[in-house]
């Protein structure tokens, strides 16, 4: 799990055995007399250009990490973490988890989390001197016959490294690092995001199978109703104006039932696209939306700062800007480089063998930018306004994620008197339609009177049930803007995917 930015055991071996294979190399050039002023250099040209001394650190530790600081479970002022199963622990979680394992903005997240993780590796490697090992051979041949060619081999490692004297190297290896910390934050929040657009599908599709049962029973219901107005018909009971509203209300149960029919379609292709099984067409909805679970807190608006890991990121992703404008700056100081080089050459291989065809040699130099046309400075300024581009943003993403809870919590109270006004409207026009119904059959109301009487019955059971789903969907939403709870973290299953130091 991927939580603070440290490089762990083994890559540290590594580096090492590296610096034992060039310590005789270094500790010769550390004591040349170039560096002897760089300590009084380095105050001045720090000063002169406001270079903090003490920039943001972050580590990586792959080896039981601590919990990120958005995993801890919620305390009593939050809503459980597992607001999943509270909703429907026996179908939707299965589905979501397989969202999570499947799902290809999920696995996309994953990727780019790896690829982060490669880049701060490799910024942190410039902290190192480079080794390598170059080979030749050659054969020298003369137009005179009277010289023999000759032939001429050479092998020999080669050293270099850029002291790191202002900290600009480990300035850009520890945004790296960040960079890394703000993708993990990226995939625990794609990793939400798709945990809550799984449940709201999965709860559109059990909506749009009860809507599709309840255009069938409204179909036969009408088609009942044509039945009965035809056989008044044919006793002279009731005029043909009446059979043809029976008729026009039966195709219009007909025209409703199919666009049900492809309002389910739609969702449970949806779902499958969620769960990466299209086009299996292998979901069943459940017969009923599930209850709705208590809401027992929300705990306090810097909550969501701390839980949310979508701000988390944006919050690491300006410290590494800050660094960044470190290292555009102190990119306007000298650098100073060392290098070491050794070769073994002769004639033959014999020779390569031999100590004494060894030639050495040691350099340093201290190269300062004198002109460039001003790109330095234009990169630090540059970086100096993504910074303040990225400050803006943030702060709007934090009063959006306010935003969003507010307005879930507020609904949450609508919604509920809404359901409920709902469900009174449908008692009174299930009561209605069954007493007009019976005074139709007896003669005593007309036809108009019961098809309206039916329309208002199914329009306030169709609404009951979008209302109950809304209710649903508001609480998934709430749970999202307030961070997800363990839906927001990185679990150990998929830290462990990614290999590595």
């Amino acid at each position: 799990m991927l939580t603070n930015m440290k490089f762990n055991q083994s890559y540290k071996a590594v580096t090492a055995r590296k610096l034992a294979m060039v310590s005789s190399t270094l500790a010769c050039l550390v004591t040349l007399s170039a560096c002897a002023s760089l300590g009084t250099l380095k105050d001045d040209m720090t000063a002169r250009f406001h270079v903090e001394s003490e920039p943001v650190t972050t580590q990586v530790e792959r080896a039981s990490p601590p919990a990120p600081r958005w995993i801890a479970l919620a305390d009593e002022r939050m809503p459980t973490t597992d607001w999943v199963g509270q909703i429907d622990s026996t179908r939707l979680s299965p589905l979501v988890l397989e969202a999570l394992s499947a799902n290809t903005n999920v696995l996309s997240a994953a990727a780019r989390w790896d690829a982060s993780i490669a880049s701060a590796i490799a910024a942190r490697s410039s902290l190192f001197p480079t080794v390598s090992l170059s080979a030749g051979a050659s054969r020298t041949e003369y137009a005179s016959s009277n010289l023999e060619g000759s032939n001429s081999l050479s092998v020999g490692p080669s050293v270099s490294w850029e002291a790191d004297v202002w900290g600009r190297i480990r300035d850009g290896a520890k945004a790296g690092d960040i960079e890394a910390f703000a993708s993990a934050a990226d995939f625990a929040s794609a990793r939400l995001s798709i945990a809550g657009q799984t449940s709201q599908a999965w709860l559109d599709l059990i909506e749009a199978k009860l809507l599709l049962d309840l255009a069938q029973k409204s179909l036969e219901t009408q088609q009942r109703a044509l039945r009965l107005t035809a056989r008044r018909f044919e006793s002279g009971l009731v005029g043909s104006a009446d059979v043809r509203l029976s008729r026009s209300s039966f195709a219009s149960a007909k025209a409703s039932l199919a666009s049900r029919e492809q309002l389910r379609s739609s969702s449970a292709r949806r779902l499958e696209i969620l769960l990466r099984r299209y086009p299996s067409d292998s979901i069943d909805a459940s017969l009923d939306l599930p209850a709705l679970p208590a809401l027992k807190g929300s705990g306090v608006p810097s909550d969501i700062l701390a839980r949310r890991p979508d701000l988390i990121a944006a919050e690491q992703r300006l410290y590494a800007q800050g660094l960044r404008i470190d290292v555009a700056r102190k990119n306007l100081l000298p650098r100073l480089s060392l290098s070491a080089d050794g070769k073994l050459s002769g004639g033959d291989i014999a020779d390569l063998f031999d100590i004494d065809s060894l030639i050495a040699s040691i350099a340093a130099s201290l190269t300062a930018p004198l002109y460039q046309g001003g790109a330095l400075k234009a990169e630090v300024a540059r970086n100096e306004a993504v910074l303040r581009a990225q400050v803006q943003s943030y702060a709007g993403n934090i009063l959006q994620a306010y935003l969003e809870v507010e307005n879930a919590l507020d609904a949450e109270r609508r919604l509920s008197e809404r359901e409920a006004a709902l469900r009174e409207s449908l008692k009174e026009a299930q009561k209605a339609e069954e007493r007009l119904m019976a005074r139709y059959v007896e003669g005593l109301a007309t036809i108009l009177q019961m098809l309206d009487a039916q329309s208002r019955a199914l329009n306030a059971e169709s609404a009951l049930i979008s209302a109950r789903k809304e209710r649903l969907a508001n609480r998934v939403r709430l749970h999202l803007a307030l961070g997800g709870g363990q839906f927001g973290q990185i679990t150990q299953e998929y830290a462990a995917r990614t290999t590595g130091p």
